[in-house]
C-alpha cells in the first residue's frame, strides 16, 4: 500500500437468492481496454439456491500465527476467483506469491500496525454442502472469512481526513456468501478501529467490482477519489471510499 492495497472482496448484497449478470470468468483478454469493459452475461438461475438455507454458526476472533496457512489459501482462492480474469497470469501469480504466501500472512499477523480478524466455524456445525477449505478435517475449526485493519496508510484524496485507518482486506469464502459473514466482520473491524482511537475508515475497491461498491455504499462508505493499483505490469483503477465512525 505504499504498502499494497488489496481489493476487499465483494460482500453479498442480501441473502435473497438471485441471478444477476456477473462477470464471465474468461482468461485475461489484453484487448479489453478497461476493467469496466469486460463482457457480461446473465447466469442461469440456480434452483437449489431458491431453497431455504440453514445459516451456519460462526465466531469472530483475532488471527493467530496458526491461522496463516488457512488465511493464505482462502485469500489466494478468493482473489483469483474474483479478479483473476482481469489480470495476466504471470502478474497474478507474482502478486499472489507476494501478498498471499504463508510467510507474507505470518508477517502481517505479527505486524503491530495490522490487525486481522477471522470468521471461524466448527465444521460439524456447517450445513451440508458448505465448505471453505478442503484441507480442514471434520470437526476442526474452519476459517470462512477474514478482515484486516491497517494503520498508517493514506492516499492524497483522504489526506485531509484526520484519524483514519484502512480496511485493507475483507474476504469471505464464496461458499458462505449471503450469510452475513462479511457484514459482521466489517462491523467488528470498525469496533477495533474505534478502540484504537480512529474516527474514520477508508478502503480501495476495483472500479469494475460493481457489487462490492454497492455493498460498501450500504455500509456507509462514499467514493472520495481513485488510485492506480499495480500488479506486475497490470494496472487497474480502484475507487477510494471512506466513512466516518
Amino acid at each position: 500500500m505504499l504498502v499494497h492495497h488489496q481489493h476487499p472482496v465483494p460482500l453479498p448484497p442480501s441473502s435473497a437468492p438471485s441471478a444477476p449478470a456477473e462477470y464471465l470468468e474468461y482468461p485475461y483478454n489484453a484487448h479489453i481496454s478497461s476493467p469496466t469493459a469486460v463482457q457480461l452475461r446473465s447466469k442461469p438461475i440456480n434452483i437449489e439456491a431458491l431453497a431455504p438455507r440453514t445459516k451456519p454458526s460462526f465466531t469472530i476472533r483475532t488471527a493467530t500465527i496458526a491461522d496463516a496457512p488457512a488465511i493464505a489459501r482462502l485469500g489466494s482462492t478468493v482473489f483469483s476467483t474474483t479478479f483473476g480474469f482481469s489480470i495476466p497470469t504471470n502478474d497474478l501469480n507474482a502478486y499472489l506469491t507476494e501478498a498471499y504466501s504463508v510467510e507474507a500472512i505470518e508477517e502481517d499477523i505479527r505486524c503491530a500496525t495490522k490487525h486481522i480478524l477471522v470468521a471461524s466455524s466448527e465444521r460439524s456445525s456447517v450445513p451440508n454442502g458448505l465448505t471453505a477449505d478442503a484441507n480442514e478435517e471434520d470437526g476442526e475449526e474452519e476459517i470462512i472469512g477474514f478482515a484486516q485493519l491497517t494503520e498508517g496508510t493514506s492516499e492524497p484524496c483522504i489526506s485531509d481526513i484526520p484519524s483514519i485507518a484502512e480496511l485493507q482486506r475483507l474476504y469471505v469464502s464464496t461458499a458462505f456468501h449471503g450469510y452475513g459473514v462479511g457484514k459482521f466482520l466489517a462491523s467488528q473491524i470498525e469496533d477495533v478501529a474505534r478502540r484504537l482511537g480512529y474516527r474514520a475508515l477508508w478502503l480501495g475497491v476495483w472500479e469494475g467490482n460493481f457489487r462490492a461498491q454497492k455493498v460498501y455504499e450500504g455500509l456507509g462508505f462514499v467514493k472520495v477519489g481513485d488510485h492506480e493499483f499495480k500488479m506486475g505490469q497490470c494496472i487497474q483503477m480502484d475507487w477510494i471510499m471512506s466513512k466516518e465512525l
